[in-house]
């Protein structure tokens, strides 16, 4: 087969997402706006691509996103620009350099789109994922941090999902952390002929990220690593204190595991996940935590953040082993039209009942009544609109329930109003 013959097709881990999956997408999406929106969270929304340094800067130099997963190349200008592998620091840098971080320094903000990472694709992770989240800025209080984990909780109880788990920790701060890191690290090198390469690379610049290491051998070994609970100071206990009190106020249910680190260096205190079993091994719905530095490490004021990201393909498989790959449709109405000669006439008609936000479906005029019959019956039509050039001369219509399979004449004029008040019954 000659090359331009070739069938082209998508490139490896990045999936077309197709009707009727998207519908279930779209509902995802339209909840989260919803309910974000009823918190104070706006939407914003940033630039695919970014300059290569504000990740390195800001996802860290020694983690696997920077260091093996970034799509990373040279602009046109010679630049060092990649495709952005998470949401948080463009948040940041458009809410500095708009000066939103001096006019609006408490300021709620979500976000949605796809992100890239060069990673084995698989069930629940592909290079080009998507992601919806959400960052609060500019508040250090603990329940900041409880109402940031809330805004899941109610997605998830309005999307109908009760079987995911909350886990948190706390990493402490750069005073507590300092200590911590001085004995993990001594702990791993004790053990350095047993842990990976890569763990051997990052011990010394940034040894929690250990934690996050996926060889067997060394999950083994950190599970009697120093514990980082033991480390904290004092204002890290009461931060984290005050997060345990926020969500035993508000019923909701968590457990501690020490082991969340999270995979990206800014990160302080609060740390989160939300997992699902039925996930298997990538049982991460949603994840983040506090990133108190990570405005002034930017360039900005010194101001707190917290936020989350839920990875929405994830989401989507707990909702498909839930409901299936598609929602029930909204009921929609097919035109039957007999004859061409009709269908420019009834172009009107159709168009006032979509105004009305009723949804039709027709084929133009240009199979036969009986193939348009078949047709609405696998389209799941709730009614058939029947009408071709002696209707349109009697100014009437022919409406037959496929429910019911009953049949009448509606009058043209009274066809929306027909249609509306149907859907109002239902």
């Amino acid at each position: 087969m000659e090359k331009k013959d070739r069938i082209i097709k998508a490139i490896r881990g990045m999936n077309d997402i197709m009707p009727p999956e998207s519908n279930l997408w779209r509902k995802v999406e339209e909840t989260a706006h919803r309910i974000f929106s009823t918190y104070g969270y706006e939407e914003i929304r940033t630039p695919i691509i970014e300059s290569t340094d504000l990740f390195v800067r800001t996802v860290g130099e020694t983690t696997a996103i920077v260091e093996k997963e970034m799509y990373s190349f040279m602009d046109k200008s010679g630049e060092p620009v990649s495709l952005r592998p998470e949401g948080t620091a463009s948040v940041i840098r458009a809410y500095i350099e708009s000066g939103a971080a001096v006019s609006e320094p408490i300021s709620r903000y979500y976000y949605k789109g796809p992100m890239f990472r060069y990673e084995r694709p698989q069930k629940g992770r592909q290079r080009q994922f998507y992601q919806i989240g959400l960052e609060l800025l500019g508040v250090e209080s603990p329940l900041a941090d409880v109402e940031v984990i809330s805004t899941f909780v109610h997605l998830l109880n309005e999307l109908e999902i009760s079987d995911v788990n909350l886990e948190i920790n706390s990493v402490g701060c750069n005073k507590c952390r300092f200590a911590y890191n001085a004995d993990l690290i001594k702990f791993l090198q004790k053990h350095s002929e047993k842990v990976c390469d890569d763990c051997k690379r990052r011990m010394i610049k940034n040894p929690m990220r250990a934690f996050d290491c996926k060889n067997e051998t060394c999950i083994e070994i950190l599970q009697e690593g120093p514990h980082i609970d033991k480390y904290w100071c004092e204002e890290c206990k009461r931060h984290f204190d005050g997060v345990k009190k926020g969500l035993l106020a508000l019923n909701v249910p968590f457990m501690f595991n020490e082991k969340i680190v999270r995979g990206l260096d800014y990160y302080v205190r609060t740390a989160f996940e939300f997992t699902c079993k039925k996930l298997g091994s990538q049982n991460a719905v949603a994840a983040g935590g506090r990133y108190d530095g990570l405005i002034k490490d930017l360039g900005g004021p010194d101001l707190p953040g917290i936020g989350y990201a839920i990875g929405v393909e994830r989401l989507i498989l707990i909702l498909e082993n839930k409901h299936g790959k598609t929602l029930p449709k909204k009921d929609m109405v097919y035109f039957a039209v007999p004859d061409e000669k009709a269908a420019i006439s009834v172009l009107k008609i159709i168009q006032t009942l979509r105004k009305d936000g009723i949804r039709v479906e027709w084929d133009f005029g240009t199979k036969s009544l009986k193939a348009q019959m078949r047709r609405a019956d696998k389209l799941k039509a709730e009614a058939v609109v029947i009408i071709g050039s002696d209707e349109l001369a009697r100014g009437c219509a022919i409406v037959r329930d496929m429910r019911k399979k009953t049949q009448h004449e509606v009058k043209v004029d009274q066809l929306p109003m027909h249609f509306v008040s149907i859907e109002d019954e239902i």
